[in-house]
């Protein structure tokens, strides 16, 4: 049997859960970080990972083969300098934020901003979606008067100009908005002060967040969600909790698809906040579910992770 077919077969074995029925054969650890490398990359499509989270994995993998001269395939790889994630402390880096940013409500207008921050949740975000440069710099002004008399902290999805120009906390960017910015206008992003969170949706993407050190990594979608269409699967709770392990020198936002009564599973993933859309926009009452939500983030939490993502 080859040291590659071996180690897949270690690895698909540790990680049998994901394979409702799967059973794959003991065998002796394969002895080079080449075969490392090939069969995770192997094990990690078969567990279905995208291409370019499978790649970030295996390579994670050898690195962590050489480092340490073992070649045993568990446990996962979270040790961030493995992925080749920024050493502490972060050559580049933007303002910090609180590691636990509590509960987090993703909100379409100034409105809803207003209102839920008035209503405790302790960090909102602006999502207004417009093509009226005038109409983003207005919401995005009210928006910051709206949260002037409360300890709520605002971030801007996407307009981060905007957000600079109003006083805005931060601004929050998904991955094409982050990978559109020009080197000047990132350096005039990092400069202003404002606190930036990066949305990632895998390894690969946790990776290129980490290169600019924002001052939070949100990752998800957790569970199914309609709001938007995603580029990748549900990620469960299970890799988030892999993801938590590896992203844990920043705060973390765990959103997608997340209800109440998921709340205690999520958090103990090591996650710090928890993002919210339609479990409060779309409530019958916004600041009783406000409430209910704020009181779910703040009780003891009563589940805990697997180890396999």
């Amino acid at each position: 049997m080859s040291d590659v077919h071996t180690m897949l077969q270690q690895i698909l074995q540790h990680h049998a859960a994901a394979f409702p029925g799967f059973a794959a054969q003991p065998a002796p650890a394969p002895t080079s970080p080449d075969a490392v490398y090939q069969a995770a990359l192997q094990a990690c499509s078969a567990l279905g990972f995208i291409a370019h989270d499978a790649e970030c994995v295996a390579r994670a993998w050898q690195a962590r083969s050489v480092r340490t001269g073992h070649f045993a395939p568990t446990p996962w790889p979270d040790e961030p300098q493995d992925f080749g994630l920024q050493a502490l402390p972060r050559a580049r880096t933007f303002a910090p934020c609180p590691q636990q940013l509590g509960l987090y409500a993703v909100l379409p207008d100034a409105a809803w901003v207003g209102r839920m921050a008035r209503a405790g949740v302790p960090t909102v975000q602006l999502r207004f979606k417009s093509d009226d440069p005038a109409a983003v710099a207005r919401e995005v002004a009210a928006a910051v008067q709206a949260v002037q008399d409360t300890p709520a902290l605002l971030f801007i999805n996407d307009h981060w100009r905007q957000a600079m120009a109003a006083g805005a906390y931060g601004a929050h960017l998904g991955q094409e908005d982050l990978d559109a910015l020009q080197p000047s206008e990132l350096q005039t992003l990092q400069s202003s002060g404002l606190r930036l969170g990066v949305s990632t949706h895998g390894y690969a993407e946790m990776l290129r967040a980490d290169a600019v050190g924002p001052s939070y990594i949100a990752m998800g979608a957790v569970f199914p969600t309609t709001l938007k269409k995603m580029a990748t699967a549900p990620q469960g709770v299970g890799r988030l909790a892999a993801y938590a392990r590896l992203m844990r020198g920043y705060p973390l936002v765990a959103i997608g698809g997340i209800g109440a009564d998921q709340f205690g599973e999520v958090l103990g993933t090591g996650v710090g906040s928890i993002a919210v859309v339609r479990a409060l926009v779309n409530a019958p009452d916004p600041e009783a579910s406000a409430r209910q939500l704020l009181a779910h983030m703040a009780a003891p939490q009563r589940f805990q992770s697997g180890t396999a993502p």
